[in-house]
């Protein structure tokens, strides 16, 4: 790997004082709840045609395609080959939300160098609780460090510790799950598949076996309530499972015939399930029904392939469903509880896109860069913006968007730009 000169690059234009960030903040991948969707209100209802006023943008993330977590007043990424650093190996980046200037950065393992160069580097979005920021390295080694300075805590290698795999050829890319005093990830490993470790050192709490299963996938763990019951909703190569959350015991799977790969994040509403797989495999909507003896899940539709999701993820918003059409860059809005399709339509960009919710808006951010505003409307596919994010192009824009606080983050490889959505 080229070496990149060491950097400060931090743009400032105009006025880069941020306000306070909400106590929950956007503290893992999707947000606090996993859903995808900001609590945001009062945001722009329409763009420019050069887009929403951006207000900095800063170097150092590296290459990846790792989201932002935000806790506080800073936020924090995974990359590797990053312009401020002197060598192409992965680092865990702290920066300042005000300014976006870069606080430390803590190294992590060598870069992700395997497949095809649009399939490498980091993945993972760091999950923040209190003074501990937790990632996990594509080799899946899972590392806490301290949120002040950078400093490792202690570190989990998945692989060798519980013989962990990946159901794909790509590294892992979950985010791990902050729950009271336990860390939930996933490893992967038939007798390993999930596991629950004490959050402060890393010793295992239980793990739960799932005979079988393919391995990990790239989701993360979403926490469902059923009758009484806490439940942690995954799903790996072999489909979706539900677990309990004070035993480890497998409480239910849902079975899908081996794909490339599984990689939406599950979404959960009450007792509802809906998880998606890319490839042309589909979207299903499960229900969980609290028994005598635990949880069981029955099938509400089956896969629905037009509801084929790769890697892009599905929003709710109301009682329908957003997302792109596997990996075509078609946008889809459906119905959640009968998979019908309602419209499906080509925006401004072009290939996969990823989506986020906020204020009654969908934004829909397409490989090839661009970005644009959709009304969260069940009726029609109205498109109130769109523009080309500066920089891209030279790499696939994967990485998921953030709002908070009436901003807009997005990561552009080493880049990551900070845009006012807020109506004036």
């Amino acid at each position: 790997m080229t070496r990149r000169p060491i950097t400060c690059g931090i743009v400032l234009i105009g006025i880069a004082c941020a306000a306070p960030a909400r106590a929950d903040g956007w503290p893992t991948f999707r947000g606090p709840a996993r859903t995808g969707v900001a609590p945001d209100t009062n945001l722009l209802e329409s763009w420019p045609a050069e887009g929403p006023p951006l207000l900095w943008k800063t170097a150092g993330a590296g290459r990846g395609y790792a989201s932002l977590a935000i806790a506080g007043n800073r936020f924090y990424t995974l990359g590797d080959g990053l312009s401020t650093a002197p060598d192409g190996d992965e680092y865990l980046s702290c920066f300042d939300l005000a300014s976006g200037r870069q606080l430390w950065k803590t190294k992590t393992g060598q870069p992700w160098t395997e497949g095809q160069p649009t399939w490498q580097s980091s993945r993972s979005t760091p999950t923040v609780d209190g003074d501990l920021v937790y990632v996990v390295t594509p080799f899946g080694r899972l590392v806490a460090c301290a949120t002040a300075d950078g400093r490792e805590v202690f570190s989990v290698d998945l692989k060798e510790t519980y013989g962990g795999k990946k159901g794909d050829a790509w590294g892992y890319s979950e985010s791990v799950t902050i729950d009271g005093d336990r860390l939930i990830c996933t490893p992967g490993a038939e007798t390993n598949t999930m596991v629950a470790l004490d959050k402060k050192t890393g010793t295992k709490i239980w793990s739960c076996a799932s005979p079988d299963d393919r391995g990990a996938g790239h989701a993360s763990v979403v926490i469902a309530n059923v009758g009484g019951r806490k439940v942690y909703v995954q799903t790996t190569a072999s489909g979706a499972l539900g677990v309990d959350a004070g035993t480890g015991r497998l409480l239910w799977t849902y079975p899908i015939e081996k794909t490339t790969a599984v990689i939406p994040t599950p979404i959960v509403r009450d007792d509802l399930v809906f998880f998606s797989a890319g490839y042309k495999r589909g979207g299903a909507l499960l229900r969980q029904v609290a028994s005598a003896d635990g949880v069981t899940v029955q099938e509400v539709y089956g896969l629905n392939t037009e509801l084929a999701n790769k890697h892009g993820g599905i929003v709710l918003v109301g009682d329908h469903l957003y997302g792109d059409s596997d990996d075509k860059g078609i946008p889809f809005c459906a119905e959640l509880m009968t998979g019908k399709v309602v419209w499906k339509e080509r925006g401004s960009g072009k290939n996969s896109a990823n989506v986020l919710a906020a204020d009654g808006r969908i934004y829909v951010r397409y490989q090839d860069g661009t970005l644009a505003l959709v009304k969260a409307d069940p009726v029609r596919y109205e498109e109130v913006g769109s523009f080309q994010v500066p920089g891209s192009g030279d790499r696939p824009s994967w990485a998921h968007m953030v709002i908070l606080d009436g901003r807009l983050y997005l990561r552009e490889g080493d880049t990551i730009l900070c845009y006012d959505v807020r109506a004036k």
